[in-house]
Order: C-alpha cells, then sequence, then structure tokens
C-alpha cells in the first residue's frame, strides 16, 4: 500500500520550505546590507549544494540500501545549519551556515523522489497526485510569511523558516523506506545509459533549464518590490505561478496518456523562452507579470513532472536514487548555480531586463539542445509513461 500521506506531508513541508526561503530570504539578506552580489554568491551555495551534495548521499544510500535513514539525518542536520542565521549577520558567518545548512537539505529530494516511485511502483502516473501537495505547501509558505511581513520585522523570514524545517524533520520520521523495483533482466551500467545521446540530451537541457530560472530564483521578489509591489503582492505573484503548477500536476496523469514526454518537454522550453523575455521586459504591466507567472505550470510543473519521469524510467532499479541524484545535480544543482551566479553580476552590470533577456537565452540553447540530441526514434522505450 502506497503511503500516500506520509509522502506527501513530506512534500508539504519540503516545499513549504522553499516557499518561505527563496522568495523572502534575499529579502531578509538585503536587509542587513548585503550586495547583490553576496547575495546571489549565498544564494547560489544551494545550487552548488544540489552538485556535489546528492550524488554524495545517492551513492551512499545506493551502497547501505539505507535511504530513509539519509533523510532523516539530513533533516537534523540542515535545522541544525540554519540555527547559524540566529547567530551572525556577517558574511562569512552567513556563508557558513548557509552551505551547511545546503549540504544536507539538498541531500534529501532525490531520495525521497526515488522512495516515492518505489513505493508507486506500476502506478508511476500518479506522481503528480503526490508532489502536487508539495505546491500546497509552498502556497502556504509564500502566501503566509508574505502577510506577515506586512506587519512584523524581516526577521521573521528565519522564526517561519526554521518552524517549517522542525515539520520536515517530523515528516522524515514517518517516511516508511520501499523496497526498489526489480531490475530488467539486461539492465543497463550507469555508464552505458550515460552514453546514450537523448540522455545526454535530457540531462545538458535540463542544466540549462535550471540556469533560465536561475533570475527568477534569486531576484525576483527583490525585482517586484523595486518596481513598486509591497510583499503581500509578491506572495501572491509566487503563488500564482505554483496554482499553475498544481493544475499541471493534476493533469499530468491524463496527459501522459496522450502526449509523449518529449513534446511536453519541448512546449516547456518554449514557454520559458518566452516567459523570461516578458518578466525582464513587462515590469511595469502587471497583466504581463501575470501571464508570465501562469507560465510557470509550463516552465516547472510539466517540465519537472516529464523530466522526473524520463529519468525514472532509463535509470532503472539500482541505478534509481543515482538517477535522480545526477538530475537534481545537473539541473537544479549546477545550472542553478550557474544562473544565480551569472544574475549576480548581470543584475548590477546590464540590469534586471537584460538579465532576465539572458535567462530566455538558456532556455532557447535548451529548446535546441533537446530537439537536435534526443530524436524521435529514441521515443521507442520511453513511450508514453502512461
Amino acid at each position: 500500500m502506497v503511503p500516500y500521506w506520509r509522502l506527501s506531508a513530506y512534500y508539504f513541508f519540503y516545499f513549504a520550505f522553499v516557499g518561505a526561503f527563496s522568495p523572502y530570504f534575499t529579502l531578509y539578506l538585503q536587509s542587513v546590507s548585503l550586495s547583490a552580489t553576496d547575495i546571489a554568491i549565498l544564494m547560489s551555495l544551494t545550487q552548488l549544494m544540489r552538485v556535489l551534495a546528492p550524488n554524495l548521499w545517492g551513492w551512499l544510500a545506493e551502497k547501505l540500501g539505507a535511504r530513509v535513514a539519509i533523510v532523516r539525518l539530513s533533516a537534523i542536520a540542515a535545522l541544525a545549519g540554519f540555527a547559524g542565521f540566529f547567530l551572525t549577520t556577517e558574511f562569512t558567518g552567513l556563508f557558513a551556515a548557509m552551505a551547511l545548512m545546503a549540504f544536507f537539505w539538498s541531500a534529501a529530494l532525490p531520495l525521497v523522489e526515488g522512495l516515492t516511485f518505489s513505493h508507486l511502483g506500476t502506478a508511476a502516473h500518479r506522481y503528480g497526485s503526490i508532489r502536487v501537495w508539495g505546491s500546497v505547501g509552498f502556497i502556504a509558505a509564500v502566501l503566509g510569511l508574505g502577510y506577515l511581513l506586512d506587519h512584523l520585522p524581516i526577521d521573521a523570514v528565519l522564526w517561519v523558516t526554521a518552524a517549517i524545517l522542525a515539520g520536515i524533520l517530523v515528516c522524515a520520521l514517518v517516511v516508511p523506506e520501499a523496497s526498489r523495483a526489480p531490475e530488467p533482466r539486461a539492465a543497463a551500467s550507469m555508464g552505458e545509459t550515460l552514453r546514450r545521446p537523448e540522455v545526454r540530451a535530457l540531462l545538458g537541457a535540463c542544466f540549462l533549464m535550471s540556469a533560465a530560472h536561475g533570475a527568477l530564483y534569486v531576484f525576483y521578489s527583490i525585482f517586484l518590490v523595486e518596481h513598486g509591489y509591497d510583499t503581500s503582492l509578491v506572495g501572491w505573484m509566487w503563488t500564482l505561478g505554483v496554482l499553475a503548477e498544481i493544475v499541471v500536476f493534476m493533469l499530468m496523469p491524463r496527459l501522459v496518456r496522450y502526449v509523449r514526454l518529449r513534446t511536453i518537454l519541448l512546449f516547456a522550453f518554449a514557454c520559458a523562452v518566452l516567459r523570461f523575455a516578458m518578466i525582464g521586459w513587462g515590469a511595469d504591466s502587471l497583466a504581463l507579470l501575470v501571464l508570465a507567472q501562469l507560465l510557470h505550470g509550463a516552465t516547472f510543473g510539466a517540465y519537472h513532472a516529464a523530466a522526473i519521469a524520463v529519468v525514472n524510467l532509463w535509470f532503472p532499479g539500482r541505478l534509481q536514487s543515482r538517477g535522480q541524484a545526477l538530475y537534481g545535480s545537473i539541473s537544479f544543482g549546477a545550472g542553478g548555480m550557474l544562473g544565480g551566479l551569472l544574475s549576480g553580476y548581470t543584475w548590477e552590470t546590464l540590469g534586471a531586463a537584460w538579465t532576465y533577456t539572458m535567462g530566455s537565452v538558456f532556455a532557447l540553447a535548451g529548446l535546441v539542445w533537446l530537439l537536435a540530441g534526443w530524436r524521435v526514434a529514441a521515443d521507442a522505450d520511453e513511450g508514453r509513461a502512461g
């Protein structure tokens, strides 16, 4: 029996942390007089640790067969690392706290994704109905904290985020282990899988898609506030994007019965090209910003659901944890880090409009790579994942 609510609760709190941390922690860092470059460096540490940590923890989980134990350890250590933010506002101290927290926090999600697919077994198309609770958690955090910050000092971000990390720990303690799906008799090795051109194309395109989102996750809240929008509206704008994401997650089980995963991914990349150009050059038009946020349903919701389903198919059995870790570290890790660091530089030298235009260029490059490297003939073992 699938532990639906225990897995859903974990996703709820995990992405509630993202909803509190990503939009508002940059405002806290700005309030302690850090420069845009310093903020970009600190926020990019989360992406750096997504490069390093998931592969280490994925390898360890594969060797020890103890995914849940590592998830629980990561929850305890991440909360301990986050406590460092209460102790200092100096850049070096904040750097150390961020590095420690991010190293352990980033370890958990690829393992939980693998656990979820192991529990689902042949019902992998139900992933969206569990993952959607992460989106609900994000909305609850981003809206709730947005309203709180209209009435409380900015350091309330620290207290709310710490409470959410405690919720992650509680959920980690009740998530059960799952047996791995049996491997195909002629299962490929990790090296053989990575030599497939469609696998390299997917991972490369995912790297570029996360780079395209770099400025969004680091500077979007600052961007809106600088253009005269208040913090409650900032919360609603983030929420709007995630509401679109929720709709997509709920529709994905039906959608994949009729549309190939490759087609869904190509559509998502095309939407990303349009979305970031709209954000960069439409800052003074609330209607354009709303439309751009609605496209989050495609540029993250459809993209992530399709990408992770393909990774689950192409990295079966004992490769599952390492495949999920590789996807997370290359895309959200390396790609997010590149996008975040570059946006910190271009924000101060070229301005917001050209920084978001850079995101469109990344998305376009990913679209071309995916088209060129993943031919239709390679769909034979992908099917429609339904």
